[in-house]
C-alpha cells in the first residue's frame, strides 16, 4: 500500500508539474505573439503607400504626360472621382488597425478638398439680370419638339443649341420662335435670342483640318461648322457671345484617350477669344471635355467657368441617366456669374445648363 502511496503521489506531483508548465506555455505565448506583432504604426505598408500615391496623383496632375494615351488628361477628365478612394482606403486603414495609413489619408484629403472642396456648397449669390443657357440637343434626340418647349420655359433670354441636324433644325426654329425673335444657325450650332444680334460669323475650329491643315471645300466645312460668334444687343451694351461645339473625345484600347480633333477645335477657339475685341465674352457650348483637362488652357487662362464661380454642386452635365462630367460650359469674362445651375433632362443624353450674369 505504501508503494501504491508513493507512486500515486509521484504521479500526482508530475501531473501538478505539467499543469504549472501548460498554465506558464498558455500564458507566455500570446505574449510572445503579442510581441512579435508589428505595432499600429507598423501595419498596413502596402495601404501607406497607396494614400501617398493616392494624394500626390492629384496634386501632381499636371505633371502626368500626354506622351502615352493622353493620359494627364484622361486623369484630369475624372479628377474629383478620385477623392472615392479615400473612404475605401480609410475603411480598410481601420479595419487592419494601421495608424501609418489613416495618417497618410491627410495627405489625399486635404490635396481633394483645396482642388474641390469649393465645389461643394452653394456659390451663388444675388444679381445678374441675364440669363444663358446652352444644350447639347443630340442629334439622337427622339423628341426635339419637347426639348424645345422646355428649354423656352427655361427662361432663358439667350439660348445656345448644339449638335443641331438638318431634320430638326426646323423644329426648332419652330418651337423657339414665339418666345425668341432673333436666332441665328451657323452648321450644327445656333443661337435663339429675346434680344437684337449683330455681326454673327462662324468661327474656324479647324474641324476639319487634317495633319497637313485643311482638306475640305468651303462648302462641305461650312456644312459642318460647330462655332459662331455674335453680338448681343443688351440693355448695358454689347455682349460677344461664342456657341462651339468641339470635336469628340474617345477611349481607345490603341490610341488610348483619344482627343486629337477637340484639342485642335480648342487651340483654335482659345486664338479667336484672345483676338475678341468686347471685354465682355460668354462662351456657350459642348466642348466635350472638363475645364481641369490642360487642353483647353488656351481658353481657361481667359474666360472663368460661370458653375465654379456661382453653381452648387459640381453641375455635372453628362451622360444625362447618371451624369459624372461636366463638359457642357458656360465661360465668362468682363461679367459676373451670379448663379449657375443644371436644368431638368430632356430628350438628349446630355443636361442642359444655365447661368444668370450681371453686365
Amino acid at each position: 500500500m505504501a508503494q501504491v502511496d508513493t507512486a500515486g503521489s509521484g504521479q500526482g506531483g508530475a501531473g501538478r508539474r505539467d499543469t504549472g508548465a501548460g498554465t506558464w506555455r498558455a500564458r507566455i505565448g500570446p505574449a510572445i505573439r503579442a510581441a512579435s506583432r508589428p505595432g499600429p504604426w507598423k501595419r498596413g505598408p502596402v495601404l501607406t503607400a497607396l494614400a501617398l500615391l493616392l494624394g500626390l496623383l492629384m496634386l501632381l496632375h499636371a505633371r502626368i504626360p500626354n506622351r502615352i494615351g493622353n493620359l494627364g488628361s484622361l486623369v484630369e477628365t475624372f479628377l474629383p472621382w478620385f477623392g472615392l478612394f479615400i473612404p475605401v482606403l480609410l475603411i480598410a486603414a481601420l479595419w487592419r488597425r494601421s495608424a501609418s495609413a489613416v495618417a497618410a489619408l491627410l495627405l489625399p484629403v486635404i490635396v481633394w478638398l483645396n482642388l474641390f472642396g469649393g465645389l461643394l456648397g452653394d456659390r451663388s449669390h444675388p444679381g445678374g439680370g441675364l440669363t444663358v443657357a446652352e444644350h447639347n440637343v443630340g442629334a439622337g434626340n427622339p423628341d426635339p419638339a419637347g426639348t424645345a418647349r422646355d428649354l423656352a420655359a427655361s427662361g432663358a433670354d439667350v439660348l445656345a443649341l448644339v449638335e443641331l441636324t438638318e431634320e430638326a433644325r426646323g423644329t426648332y426654329e419652330t418651337e423657339l420662335a414665339k418666345a425668341y425673335p432673333y436666332h441665328t444657325v451657323q452648321g450644327t450650332v445656333g443661337l435663339w435670342s429675346k434680344l437684337p444680334l449683330s455681326d454673327t460669323q462662324p468661327v474656324d475650329t479647324k474641324m476639319d483640318a487634317g495633319p497637313l491643315g485643311d482638306t475640305k471645300p468651303l462648302d462641305i466645312k461650312m456644312a459642318y461648322n460647330r462655332a459662331l460668334r455674335t453680338t448681343v444687343a443688351t440693355h448695358q451694351g454689347p455682349l460677344a457671345v461664342y456657341v462651339a461645339h468641339l470635336g469628340s473625345a474617345r477611349v481607345n484600347p490603341r490610341a488610348g484617350f483619344w482627343t486629337a480633333h477637340r484639342d485642335r477645335n480648342a487651340q483654335a477657339l482659345g486664338e479667336a477669344i484672345a483676338a475678341e475685341q468686347n471685354e465682355r465674352v460668354v462662351l456657350l457650348g459642348d466642348l466635350n471635355g472638363t475645364i481641369d483637362d490642360r487642353a483647353f488652357a488656351s481658353i481657361t487662362s481667359q474666360l472663368r467657368s460661370a458653375q465654379d464661380a456661382a453653381g452648387n454642386g459640381f453641375g455635372f452635365t453628362w451622360p444625362a441617366k447618371f451624369p459624372v462630367v461636366r463638359i457642357d460650359q458656360i465661360l465668362v469674362r468682363g461679367v459676373k456669374a451670379g448663379s449657375s445651375w443644371v436644368l431638368p433632362a430632356t430628350g438628349s443624353d446630355h443636361l442642359p445648363t444655365a447661368a444668370r450674369i450681371a453686365l
